[in-house]
């Protein structure tokens, strides 16, 4: 799983959402620990201090845990992540019906072009 960065905002923003996806998606396992900051910095191609800013917000956000020994692991809290995990959905389906609205598709219609998406495929 790659990173990007791209002109559309704070890059620290960008790579904390990434992270979120990472661990939605077990890329970071409930409990793993996380690469170093300067890891995560020299993988993504950012600036260690923008990296640092991204990894504090996620451990603001409750997601990620700072051992002063074992460095960051992702937290063990499963309703936190299962909050996380809901809340990047949410933010997909709206990312979706807004795309839909964009070309001209009600809200109805979308959810009925996903109910029908693989009939209308064959």
């Amino acid at each position: 799983m790659g990173w990007t960065i791209t002109d559309s905002g704070p890059i620290w923003v960008q790579l904390h959402e990434q992270l979120m996806q990472r661990i939605s998606a077990g890329v970071y396992p409930k409990g793993s620990r996380l690469p170093t900051v300067r890891e995560l910095a020299a993988e993504a191609g950012v600036n260690p201090n923008t990296m640092q800013r991204a990894l504090a917000q996620l451990e603001a956000d409750g997601l990620v845990v700072t051992n002063r020994t074992a460095g960051r692991t992702v937290t063990e809290d499963g309703e936190v992540l299962s909050r996380m995990c809901r809340q990047l959905a949410r933010e997909q389906i709206q990312a979706y019906f807004d795309g839909m609205e964009r070309l001209g598709f009600t809200r109805q219609q979308a959810i009925a072009f996903v109910q029908n998406w693989k009939e209308e495929e064959k």
